[in-house]
C-alpha cells in the first residue's frame, strides 16, 4: 500500500488490522513528511504491528498533483507484491508512476478516489486519469458520490465504496458520565478555517442562537483548527457581540480529539460547496458521533449520507436554518440523547476502523484472485 495519509500515526491502525488477516502480508510505503498548507506532518510510527512500514523519500511534498516517490521501484523489487494499493487519486503523477512500476513487475493494482465533483483536468493529468481507468484492476471510492463521479467520468472497471479510514470506537467513545448541569451549552467545530468549511455561517448562527437562549445560559462556541479565515472569524465574533463566547483553539493531535469532543453538546460541520470543491466525507462527523455528540451538518456533498438519520441537517449556506437546528438541540434534551445514541450506533455499524479494514481486505482478495 502506497499512502501519504499514513504519515498520521492514528491512521496506521487500519494497516495493522489489514495485516492481521491471515492471508495478507502487508508492506506500507509512506512519505517521510507531507505538507498541508502551513502545516508539515512528519511520519509518526504509532501502529506498526504485523506489517512493514517503510519511510520513503518524497518529491514535492504538499503538491497534490505532482508529488512522487523516487525510490518506489526499489521497494517493489524487495517486497514483490501481488497487489499494489495506490491510495491516491487517479489523475495524480504519483498514481501514474506507481501504476507503471507495479505493472512492470506483474502486480495487480487498485487506486483510491475521494473526488466527488465531475472535474475535467488538462493534460497531462487527464492522460494520467484515463490511463488509470484503463490499466487498473480495481478502484475504491471513499463515498457514494465519489463512486458516481468515477462512473460518470468513464471508469468501467470493478468498483467498491469504502471510506479511506474509520475510527477506533474504543478511543472515540462517549464520556463515562454525563456533562454536569449548569455548564454552558457548548457547540463545536473542527477543521480548516476556510471559506469552503462555512465557519462564518456557524459564527452567525451561534450569535443568533445565543441571543435566543439568553446571555445567562453562557452558550459557548469552540472552533478547533487554523486557516486563512481565522482573523476574519474573530472580527465577525466581535461585530456580533459574541467574542467572549467564541474560543479558537489550535490544532490537536488525533489522540487528544476524543476529550475535546466529549466537552461538546453539539458538533457542527457547516461546509458550503464552491466551484472547485464540495465536502468529500467529513471525518470529524464520525469522530464526534462515535463520542456520542449530537451532530448537525449542511447538505454539502457527502455530509447527508454520512449522517443518515443520526444527525440534523440544514440547507448549505443558510445560517438561519442552522440557527433553527441549534435551537432545537439546545431546547430538547431528549433529542440530544436520541441523536447521541443513534450517531454512536451508526459509526459502530459503518465507520469503525475494523469495518473499513475488513472491507478493504475483501477488495484485495477479489482483485488478487
Amino acid at each position: 500500500m502506497l499512502s501519504k495519509a499514513l504519515v498520521v500515526g492514528a491512521y496506521q491502525r487500519k494497516a495493522e488490522l489489514i495485516a492481521a488477516e491471515p492471508d495478507i502480508d502487508l508492506t506500507v510505503v509512506a512519505p517521510s513528511r507531507w505538507r498541508d498548507g502551513d502545516r508539515v506532518q512528519r511520519l509518526t510510527a504509532t501502529h506498526v504491528e504485523g506489517y512493514r512500514l517503510i519511510e520513503a523519500p518524497i518529491a514535492l511534498p504538499g503538491n497534490f498533483h505532482l508529488h512522487a516517490y523516487p525510490r518506489l521501484g526499489r521497494v517493489l523489487d524487495q517486497a514483490r507484491p501481488d497487489l499494489v494499493h495506490i491510495d491516491e487519486e487517479p489523475y495524480n503523477l504519483a498514481t501514474r508512476l506507481a501504476l507503471a512500476a507495479a505493472r512492470r513487475r506483474g502486480a495487480r493494482t487498485v487506486f483510491f478516489t475521494w473526488q466527488n465533483l465531475d472535474r475535467r483536468y488538462p493534460p497531462p493529468f487527464s492522460w494520467f486519469e484515463q490511463a488509470a481507468y484503463r490499466q487498473s484492476d480495481g478502484a475504491i471510492a471513499g463515498s457514494s458520490t465519489a463512486a458516481d463521479v468515477l462512473r460518470a467520468k468513464g471508469y468501467r472497471g470493478p468498483l467498491w465504496t469504502v471510506p479511506q479510514f474509520g475510527v477506533d470506537e474504543t478511543e472515540f467513545a462517549p464520556a463515562g458520565a454525563p456533562r454536569a448541569d449548569g455548564k454552558p451549552f457548548t457547540i463545536g467545530f473542527a477543521g480548516r478555517l476556510t471559506h469552503g468549511k462555512g465557519v462564518d455561517l456557524l459564527v452567525e448562527a451561534f450569535a443568533r442562537t445565543s441571543a435566543s437562549l439568553g446571555r445567562a445560559s453562557g452558550a459557548k462556541l469552540v472552533l478547533l483548527g487554523d486557516g486563512p479565515e481565522r482573523s476574519a472569524l474573530l472580527d465577525q465574533a466581535h461585530r456580533l457581540g459574541v467574542a467572549g463566547q467564541v474560543e479558537l483553539r489550535t490544532w490537536l493531535e488525533s489522540s487528544a480529539m476524543p476529550r475535546c469532543y466529549r466537552q461538546l453538546d453539539a458538533f457542527v460541520l457547516p461546509s458550503r460547496s464552491t466551484g472547485s470543491w464540495v465536502e468529500q466525507f467529513g471525518r470529524v462527523l464520525i469522530e464526534a458521533m462515535a463520542c456520542g455528540v449530537p451532530c448537525v451538518g449542511s447538505t454539502s456533498g457527502e455530509i447527508p449520507y454520512v449522517l443518515g438519520e443520526a444527525g440534523l441537517r440544514f440547507r448549505e449556506g443558510d445560517s438561519g436554518d442552522l440557527r433553527d437546528q441549534l435551537r432545537r438541540l439546545a431546547a430538547d434534551a431528549s433529542l440530544r440523547a436520541e441523536l447521541s445514541r443513534a450517531g454512536r450506533q451508526r459509526v459502530l455499524e459503518r465507520y469503525t476502523m475494523a469495518r473499513v479494514a475488513a472491507d478493504t481486505a475483501a477488495v484485495y482478495r477479489t482483485v488478487a484472485a
